[in-house]
This record gives C-alpha cells, sequence and structure tokens, in this order.
C-alpha cells in the first residue's frame, strides 16, 4: 500500500510516495531526498543527531514517523544558510568552537536554531545547557556550544531590535 505525504522541505514542496508508513522523518531526508546533514546516531531518540525543525519545533527525525507530518515545513541544517550568508546561528558555532568532530553538529544547530527561537533561554548558560540536553556531544564541545548559542541569542536579539525600535519611535 503506498501513501502519499506533502512537505514542505526547506521551503520547496515536496510530495512524496511512500511504500511504507513506518518510514521515519529522518529516513525519508537522508535516503529520498539525499538531504544528509541530519545524523542517524542513535536511531532511539536519545543523541540528539537527527534534530530538524518541524513547524518551527525541534523534532528528533529519527523518531517522527513521516506519514504523520504530511502538510508540514520541515528545516534542516541544509536549509539555513542564505547562499554563501551563514545563518547566525552556524556563524557563532564557528566563532565559539562549538564543535570538534562535527558528526553532531548539525543537530547541535537545529536545536538551538529552535531553542532561541522558543525564547527560553537567554544567557543564562545552565538553562541553556540544560535546554539542548537532548543533544550529545561525544568530544564534550558543550562550553564552546554553549557560548554559542548565547552568542547567536544575542545576535538575532539585536537583527530585530533595531525594527521593534524604529516601530516604537513611530508610535
Amino acid at each position: 500500500m503506498s501513501l502519499s505525504v506533502s512537505l514542505t522541505v526547506n521551503g520547496r514542496l515536496r510530495t512524496i510516495i511512500l511504500d511504507d508508513p513506518r518510514v521515519t522523518l529522518l529516513d525519508l531526508l537522508r535516503e529520498r531526498l539525499a538531504l544528509t546533514g541530519a545524523k542517524k546516531g542513535c536511531d532511539r531518540g536519545q543523541c540528539g543527531a537527527c534534530t530538524v525543525l518541524v513547524d518551527g519545533r525541534r523534532v528528533n527525525a529519527c523518531l517522527a514517523l513521516a506519514v504523520s507530518l504530511d502538510g508540514s515545513e520541515i528545516t534542516t541544517i541544509e536549509g539555513l544558510a542564505d547562499g554563501d550568508d551563514l545563518h547566525p546561528v552556524q556563524a557563532a558555532f564557528i566563532a565559539c568552537d562549538g564543535m570538534q568532530c562535527g558528526y553532531c553538529t548539525p543537530g547541535q544547530i537545529m536545536s538551538a536554531v529552535g531553542l532561541i527561537a522558543e525564547g527560553r533561554a537567554g544567557n543564562d548558560p545552565e538553562r541553556v545547557r540544560e535546554l539542548m540536553s537532548g543533544n550529545i556531544c561525544r568530544c564534550a564541545a558543550y562550553q564552546g556550544i554553549t557560548e554559542a548559542v548565547i552568542e547567536a541569542g544575542r545576535a538575532l536579539a539585536e537583527r530585530t531590535a533595531p525594527s521593534e525600535r524604529t516601530e516604537r519611535s513611530l508610535a
């Protein structure tokens, strides 16, 4: 029995025929759409290497059935940069040395993007560590990761702040 699923992946509408309703979002992304940034680490939702955004929320793609996401908007690491311009979180990971081997980095970055969008961490390193705890780094680059999340949060806040100041001054 074949099923059709329509997803907007990195801004592009994709309709995919699934021969098996048990296909995970991770396998669909990696094997059918050749988007290999999300990694298959544990395949049990314990490491966070497969983290992507589904409708703006952080999701372990290895645990999500693709068929259950019909109509959803998916953002992967491949969809963050704007051409050669890195997303502020990607730039912060480089600037803060938030990676070592790099295997977990796509999942860490996607989790950080979601976390910053949630607006729950602020500048508190302990809170950032707690809210990023679903992403494991075997190389233990946690200090750099924490600094990168805080730095990216500041950069994104500054990016939106000028327009808010203009709106307030016009009021």
